[in-house]
């Protein structure tokens, strides 16, 4: 058996703890959010943000897998019996999160191939959502799309497979190749970005401050909301891999190194969106504002779109970037599964193959739900209540269980300290303290007030326009179920003493 609190290097577990971070998201989210949140002038409160949450977090979520040596369920129980609840419900959203995950690394391995011959045609939006995607109405199945349901099958094959080999052999030797892979990748697309007629628009129009926009107070929430999101905390995922670090691992330098890591990889995509968006529109002969876009219609519409215009070697640069969305899901899909891997085979005592086959089986066989004509519509409710209601929430709880209800951040500040180079201090206790729950606090009430007010009758309708019975189940329920699901997972009995041992064998 694989010793637990070994990973082969420090540089394993880093490029594991990047590869979580740096996702899918990353590409289509952080472009679009700083461009409408003040250009240049938004990279202020972003650092100010990453410096004040993001990194803090990322040291205490590091600690506390280094420090109770588990994943997240047994972390929170060993923190304080009353706590294992939301370790579970960590997992739960984490799995929910993997469900649908999986289906979008399916279709950008769909475009990959479709990419070779520019299958999408000249109507890019059209191809996706009727062609490819056949999107039924909200809240029906209408029948698996082979499409999607056969690269699905693919996605769990080579999941399954290397987290059925574990920590060193399995996760960290797939990251070691992945992450330099996507890398070397992406940069091979930003450096043909830049060069594109009109790149300098995009660029101009990305990085121009606006500083009259960071007065405002969305401006400051988005960009927490932003640093919150992307860096793979408060679901599970950084208690976990830490739990696997050496007892005598530097702490702090690991998180600013994953940190920093990954708002390097967001500036390198927010470069490489708009030089193509100022190339878009160029040829279009519009302002760049009129073709910028965020999520899943920039990936699988604009760029599609942009691709078609190139001037030469247009398959070839189709190919290159969605196999960067390709190798970008994979490292951060596998970090998601062995939350709830992990916390199977502690709290059950299974062993690792039956943990995957049962977790990892499980998220699997739901992940095709999303791979039938109505899927689209299930995705988009379940990944806005999961995060906003699950990921958002679970980051508030945590911090406020950890820094006012149990008051561990001295203690986990002196663990830090004794294994780190860089030393902790007020800057660290003040911004969990003060600043990160006063911050998620205002963001979660704007939050409840916003999308309760949905559930009256109201000229605003309810998310995206979706019908009441269909948001209910397919949103609010999800998030609610894994909330549910993961207290009553915490009441069940352990398999052994979870006060003892370093849980080695898993």
């Amino acid at each position: 058996m694989e010793e637990r609190s070994q990973w082969g290097t420090r540089a394993g577990f880093i490029m594991a703890a990047i590869g979580s971070a740096v996702g899918l998201g990353n590409i289509w989210r952080f472009p679009a959010v700083a461009y409408e949140n003040g250009g240049g002038a938004f990279f202020i409160p972003y650092l100010f943000a990453l410096l004040t949450a993001g990194i803090p977090i990322l040291i205490m979520e590091f600690t506390m897998g280094h420090k109770y040596r588990g994943a997240a369920p047994l972390t929170y129980r060993r923190m304080n019996k009353k706590a294992e609840g939301v370790g579970w419900w960590a997992v739960m959203v984490a799995f929910v999160i993997a469900t649908y995950y999986s289906v979008i690394i399916a279709w950008a391995i769909s475009y990959t191939i479709f990419s070779f011959n520019l299958k999408w045609g000249d109507d890019p939006t059209t191809f996706l959502v009727s062609d490819y995607l056949q999107v039924a109405e909200p809240g029906t199945f209408g029948g698996l799309v082979p499409g999607v349901a056969i690269p699905l099958v693919v996605v769990w094959a080579i999941v399954l497979f290397i987290l059925f080999l574990g920590v060193k052999r399995g996760l960290e030797i797939a990251n070691r190749i992945m992450i330099p892979t996507l890398v070397i990748v992406f940069l091979i697309i930003v450096f043909r970005a830049i060069t594109l007629p009109g790149a300098l628009d995009g660029l101009d129009a990305f990085f121009k401050p606006d500083f009259s926009q960071i007065l405002s107070g969305e401006v400051w929430v988005a960009a927490y909301g932003q640093i919150f999101f992307s860096l793979s905390i408060a679901f599970a995922i950084m208690i976990t891999y830490s739990s696997y670090l050496p007892k005598k691992s530097d702490i702090t330098n690991n998180a600013f190194i994953t940190g920093f890591s990954n708002s390097g990889f967001e500036l390198l995509a927010g470069i490489g969106v708009f030089s193509v968006l100022g190339f878009m529109a160029a040829q279009q002969g519009v302002a760049v504002d009129e073709v910028v876009e965020g999520g899943v219609g920039l990936a699988f519409m604009v760029f599609p779109a942009i691709i078609n215009e190139f001037p030469a070697f247009n398959e070839f640069f189709g190919v290159l970037f969605f196999l960067s969305l390709v190798l970008a899901g994979f490292t951060s899909l596998l970090s998601i599964c062995e939350t709830y891997i992990a916390g199977l085979q502690d709290k059950f005592g299974l062993s690792r193959a039956k943990a995957v086959l049962f977790g990892g089986g499980a998220s699997a066989l739901i992940a095709f739900i999303y791979a039938t004509r109505g899927g689209l519509n299930f995705l988009d409710a379940a990944d806005y209540f999961i995060n906003q209601f699950g990921v958002a929430v679970l980051g508030l709880v945590e911090v406020v269980l950890v820094a006012w209800v149990f008051r561990k951040l001295k203690t986990f500040k002196d663990h830090a300290n004794e294994v780190s180079d860089i030393q902790l201090g007020n800057w660290w206790t003040i911004s969990l303290g003060v600043i990160t729950p006063i911050v998620l606090g205002y963001m979660l009430f704007d939050l409840f007030r916003t999308n309760l007010l949905r559930l009256f009758p109201t000229d605003n309708g309810n998310y995206e326009g979706y019908p009441d019975f269909f948001i209910n189940y397919s949103g609010w329920a999800v998030a609610i179920g894994a909330l549910v699901i993961g207290i009553i997972i915490g009441l069940l009995p352990w398999k052994k003493n979870p006060e003892e041992g370093d849980y080695d064998d898993r």
